[in-house]
């Protein structure tokens, strides 16, 4: 079953144009997060949004999928080639206008965008929200540049990344930055009864990290740093919020350095501003990043960042006006410039300040919406013909429902159901 290559119709003609995202699953990251925000904002006059994760929904998308279409469980494994037969038609049976594939490399990108344009899907984006390993753009997605219509970059130096290293063409790179929610990460007042609860001393100095316990964030580089910093200021404390399968060996290695008592790891938490009100400064040591979410939530709600010098991070960071950037992995110089902003809380409060100003001008939730709405119709209305179309509308179908397409064969669209699929 494929969707036939109709004649489109204009969009002044027509409803809003419904977009698929197609993801492998949705664990808590930056990437995950950025997409609910984003699929939550859009207005439905214009975007009507639906998630496909292929193997399965994970934690986020859990929450996406009550409430906007969404679909799993078509990637049975690794070389499960009759996704792309599944996949094509679940897009041919829910009449996408437009598939974004979420994530650089792996089977997303790949099958999303071959069975949109098996589908006839008039719209085919992928954004990419990393730079460089562990994740990549492989030979295979390389080989499908012509049937994409845009690479979404997540700012200019990531872009420029991905058109030199990455096989993206250049004229079909565009930069939609990460957005937060400003009104919602916002300078706050540091709660007593929050601070207590964790066991933080009511005078201690806090700085932390917020990231997925994975490799490319470096944990390691950041509890040597917290070792250098305390001998300098014993009663300083160390915040380590976000889980993963590391997190039993960066618990054991900073017992090894003697953190026991000093570093808190909170795990997963979904209270994130108001554990950042207690910061007194952000540090992260990533060896590699593109846009980091974490640093622009920790730029609005008001905190001075100290970050390595990698990816895109500079155009978040003002180097001396809202935080610090060091050499790559360059431990002393990151320890350097912690121990300075601890030092000076007046020229650390007012580098957040510059820094949010920048958040909220440069990288707010908004505009990353109206980017990502402004080329899914960009590219629609550039196919899409000027003149009356005799073509019929797309059927009008639920649009806050949740579904699941299982290994079957035929994908039927959703019956209104609001269950969630076995897993």
């Amino acid at each position: 079953m494929f969707r036939p290559r109709i004649q489109l119709i204009p969009r002044s003609q027509r409803g809003p144009l419904r977009t698929m995202f197609v993801i492998t699953c949705m664990p808590v990251g930056g990437a995950e997060t950025l997409l609910v925000n984003l699929v939550r904002r859009f207005d439905r006059r214009r975007i009507q949004p639906e998630l496909c994760c292929l193997k399965h929904f994970g934690p986020l998308g859990e929450v996406l999928a009550a409430e906007v279409p969404a679909f799993t469980g078509l990637l049975a494994h690794k070389y499960d080639l009759a996704v792309l037969r599944r996949l094509t038609r679940l897009l041919a049976a829910r009449a996408i206008d437009a598939v974004v594939t979420v994530g650089t490399g792996g089977d997303k990108m790949f099958w999303g965008r071959l069975a949109a344009w098996r589908a006839g899907v008039p719209v085919i984006l992928s954004a990419l929200h990393s730079t460089g390993l562990p994740d990549h753009v492989e030979l295979p997605n390389r080989l499908l540049a012509p049937l994409t219509d845009a690479f979404i970059a997540v700012a200019q130096a990531h872009g420029r990344y991905l058109a030199t290293h990455e096989g993206c063409p250049a004229h079909k790179v565009r930069v939609i930055a990460n957005g937060v929610d400003t009104s919602r990460y916002r300078p706050l007042s540091p709660d007593a009864s929050l601070r207590a609860s964790l066991g933080l001393p009511a005078a201690a100095p806090v700085v932390g990290i917020v990231a997925a316990l994975r490799p490319e964030k470096n944990h390691e580089c950041f509890l040597r740093v917290a070792q250098r910093v305390q001998r300098q200021l014993p009663e300083c404390r160390f915040l380590v919020i976000g889980d993963g399968q590391r997190r039993a060996p960066l618990e054991s290695y900073a017992r090894e350095l003697g953190l026991a008592e000093a570093v808190h790891f909170l795990g997963t938490r979904q209270d994130v501003p108001e554990l950042l009100a207690l910061f007194d400064v952000f540090l992260l040591t990533s060896h590699m990043e593109a846009n980091p979410v974490s640093i622009l939530e920790a730029l609005a709600c008001g905190k001075p960042v100290v970050a390595p010098r990698v990816g895109s991070i500079a155009e978040s960071v003002q180097h001396g006006k809202s935080g610090y950037l060091a050499p790559p992995a360059d431990e002393a110089v990151l320890t350097e410039y912690v121990l300075e902003l601890l030092a000076d809380p007046a020229r650390a409060n007012q580098m957040g300040r510059i820094g949010r100003e920048h958040v909220v001008k440069h990288a707010s939730l908004e505009s990353m919406v109206e980017g990502y709405t402004g080329l899914i119709e960009e590219v629609y209305d550039r196919k899409a013909p000027r003149g009356t179309s005799q073509a019929a509308a797309p059927p009008e179908m639920p649009c806050s429902t949740a579904a699941a397409a299982t290994h079957a064969d035929a994908v039927q669209p959703p019956q209104g159901s609001d269950s969630h699929p076995a897993q």
